[in-house]
């Protein structure tokens, strides 16, 4: 957990905001992205039995402004970049990482011309 609240919070700025307990074990966190928007970081171990059987995550995507800014707070802090910006057939712009737990991200900043930015 401390490294995926140094990656979230402190590497990508998003905030803290509270976690609850579970039969007196910590159980979730959760990390605000923007208005209504959360991360919740699960602790492993057996309060995961429900989820394990989970397996339609592919990846979490995260807009920017800067994808450029992003970019060089990455390498400033060492962290890996799986694949450059660069942009996509949606004519946005893209970059992926990963985080603590292997959990890949992409980076996206939107095309005011991309069919996500006109809808």
């Amino acid at each position: 957990m401390k490294s995926s609240f140094a990656f979230y919070c402190d590497l990508l700025g998003f905030k803290y905001v509270h976690g609850y307990e579970r039969e007196g074990k910590p159980w979730i966190e959760y990390v605000k992205v923007a208005k209504n928007q959360f991360i919740e970081l699960f602790y492993p171990g057996e309060n995961m039995d429900f989820y394990a059987d989970l397996s339609s995550f592919n990846h979490l995507c995260l807009q920017m402004r800067d994808i450029c800014q992003r970019e060089k707070v990455l390498n400033e802090a060492g962290w890996p970049i799986d694949v450059p910006p660069k942009q996509g057939k949606d004519l946005n712009r893209q970059m992926w990482s990963h985080d603590p737990d292997g959990n890949k991200i992409e980076f996206m900043q939107i095309n005011p011309e991309s069919l996500q930015a006109k809808s």
